[in-house]
């Protein structure tokens, strides 16, 4: 199967599932959160991946609950626990080869556990980091992946953005960038789209003005 390829002049990389595999670890989480009121585990699993985990713990717990303090307890429950975690295959090399002042993270995690797990597995750390706690509306929102690009001095237009989720994916592609599916995701968000599966099959050339992505 041939490759696609994509030019732009920086690049946006989402981190749980695209430089992260936090799968396990995220699972444990939202587990625990479940049992401590009474909910279906499932249900929030079937949504929660890609987006900030307070929308999750709002939409989730029973009246009462406060969704702030919850919030915070899931945060530093998944800090203090980075066992389970890993890199996703290429991703360390992929951004170790790349100008820092081209490429941002752009997660749904806050910024603590952001670069807590980047450092966990030995992903270079990014000079632009859009989390969470950076944003008043957060994926599928296009805000995070507009303000990550406007850091690095373009326009969201004249990015090649990297995702796995359903959240993250709408949020990349109403913010205009062009979008790589990074790994199993098959749903409508990702129909079309170039598809890496892992960081391993993402090549990029840095020669010119603008970056030349070459994906499979």
């Amino acid at each position: 199967m041939g490759g696609s390829m994509l030019t732009g002049s920086v690049l946006l990389f989402d981190m749980d599932g695209t430089l992260v595999d936090s799968t396990a670890s995220v699972e444990r989480a939202w587990t625990r959160f479940a049992a401590r009121h009474g909910l279906e585990a499932a249900a929030i699993l079937a949504v929660a991946h890609g987006r900030p985990t307070i929308e999750v713990v709002a939409q989730f717990a029973p009246a009462g609950v406060d969704a702030r303090a919850e919030t915070d307890r899931i945060e530093a429950e998944e800090i203090d626990r980075t066992d389970g975690i890993s890199e996703i295959p290429g991703a360390a090399a992929l951004l170790g080869s790349l100008d820092p002042s081209r490429w941002a993270v752009v997660t749904s995690a806050t910024r603590a556990l952001t670069l807590r797990r980047l450092a966990a597995v030995g992903v270079p750390l990014p000079k632009v980091l859009v989390a969470a706690d950076d944003v008043t509306n957060g994926k599928p929102h296009p805000q995070p992946y507009l303000m990550a690009a406007k850091a690095l001095g373009y326009d969201a237009t004249d990015a090649v953005a990297f995702e796995d989720a359903p959240a993250g994916l709408v949020s990349a592609a109403a913010a205009g960038a062009a979008t790589v599916v990074v790994g199993g995701y098959a749903g409508a968000e990702a129909r079309d789209l170039p598809r890496a599966a892992d960081m391993r099959a993402v090549r990029v050339d840095q020669e010119g003005p603008r970056l030349t992505v070459t994906v499979g």
